[in-house]
């Protein structure tokens, strides 16, 4: 079979995303604590049960005047009004400013009855009383200022039966500042999946542990993991399986009480057939070739417990970096999904680049990348080497430039499609 058959015969990285999604589906609701719901999204609509503000209140520090008492106050020819009360926010007030008097006022303070205009301290002579040790039983405005100067309405931000925020609402916080000014300590969202993680392999040592001749630390299940937890989910780490059926089927019980679970090595024609067979022996797991690199062998299907309970499976490359890249391309829209998130692409950009893409085989590249800003465009410069068990070369990138597959190269100068990982202030 030539390369062009064999390139021919893999799936793309749509179809591959589209398979995963169509047999993950959204969880369902629960209610939480405010705090506990960032990066979540709103099962419900939410409608103001009242204004926001509640009440006209002042906008800053100053004295709550009636606007026709200072029509033409100047510094030579200023205006003097009596002050016949104080109130600071959170306060009201009794008193009705009449012709010719005025009530000092803190910012956030209800406006008093008769007042229609605040004048701030600075536009009176209250500084040189205080120096004087007067009483500010008197105030004199030095400047006419704006009718409704300083006066925050009722219901400026949001009105009695406004739709506030939507069904489907990813919570930020500001989203949840706005919930906490609606009064809500709790709220339904959609619950966040639990993602069972296994990394498979007798080569495989846990962090912490000594380290051992031929034998390699297990980094694919932390940095899936961490990935889990950028994105939102839960993840839950079962260690390492051994190649053993024992061992393997120990680890698979233990991953069908997730929402789903993610397994890494095991997956490519070189693997042992056992960790193939094991899948397959317990549920509906197909292997796939997909056009991308890194990351062209994966698994993915359906597991099945003995109590009927089915679980998605998704399984990774064993080659760090291979493992990343198909976790942001396949499996975060699925963990977005299941979130119930709408929106499952990442940004992208343009950028020049700096270095040559090679694409010697027919499959989409994603290459690492460090993405920066000059003069108003975005540059692009290889990470490092791209090797897919170079992991340190994924840590120094923010990006992933994309080579489509029908091009077999992308030279230096050309402009390319960044996927962004990561935004830096400092760079970006």
């Amino acid at each position: 079979m030539s390369s062009q058959q064999r390139t021919a015969d893999m799936l793309s990285v749509e179809e591959a995303r589209d398979r995963i999604l169509a047999l993950v589906p959204i969880l369902e609701v629960e209610r939480r604590p405010l705090l506990e719901t960032i990066g979540q999204v709103l099962a419900d609509e939410i409608i103001a049960p009242f204004d926001i503000p509640p009440m006209e209140n002042s906008a800053m520090d100053g004295y709550a005047v009636r606007y026709e008492d200072i029509r033409g106050a100047t510094a030579s020819r200023p205006r003097q009004l009596s002050v016949i009360g104080h109130m600071a926010a959170g306060q009201m007030s009794d008193s009705k400013v009449r012709r010719g008097t005025a009530i000092r006022i803190m910012t956030g303070a209800t406006i008093p009855s008769g007042a229609d205009t605040v004048v701030p301290f600075e536009e009176t002579d209250e500084k040189e009383r205080k120096a004087a040790g007067r009483a500010l039983d008197h105030v004199a405005v030095r400047r006419e200022v704006t009718l409704g100067e300083a006066v925050r309405p009722r219901g400026e931000d949001v009105m009695k039966g406004d739709l506030v925020l939507p069904q489907g609402a990813v919570l930020r916080p500001s989203e949840l500042g706005v919930l906490a000014s609606l009064g809500y300590g709790q709220v339904r969202v959609i619950r966040r999946p639990v993602i069972a993680i296994v990394a498979t392999g007798d080569e495989l040592l846990e962090p912490g542990q000594p380290s051992s001749p031929g034998k390699i630390y297990d980094s694919n299940s932390y940095s899936v993991a961490a990935s889990v937890v950028k994105y939102g989910g839960t993840p839950r780490l079962l260690g390492i399986a051994r190649d053993t059926m024992e061992s393997m089927n120990k680890k698979l019980d233990e991953g069908l009480a997730a929402d789903l679970l993610i397994t890494s090595a095991g997956v490519s024609k070189g693997d042992y057939d056992m960790v193939k067979d094991v899948l397959a022996a317990r549920g509906e797991i197909t292997f796939w070739s997909v056009r991308m690199r890194p990351a062209k062998p994966l698994a993915f299907g359906i597991l099945h417990g003995l109590d009927g309970r089915k679980v998605p499976h998704l399984g990774l490359p064993g080659n760090p970096v291979s493992a990343m890249v198909a976790f942001e391309e396949l499996g975060r829209p699925a963990l977005l999904k299941m979130l119930g998130y709408t929106r499952l692409s990442k940004p992208t950009v343009e950028a020049v680049l700096e270095d040559p893409i090679f694409n010697n085989d027919g499959r989409r590249v994603y290459a690492r990348v460090i993405v920066s800003k000059r003069d108003d465009t975005y540059h692009a410069r290889l990470s490092g080497p791209q090797g897919s068990n170079l992991l340190t070369s994924m840590a120094r990138a923010n990006g992933l430039a994309i080579c489509p597959e029908d091009v077999p190269v992308m030279r230096v100068g050309q402009r390319v499609k960044v996927r962004m990982l990561d935004w830096d202030a400092e760079q970006l």
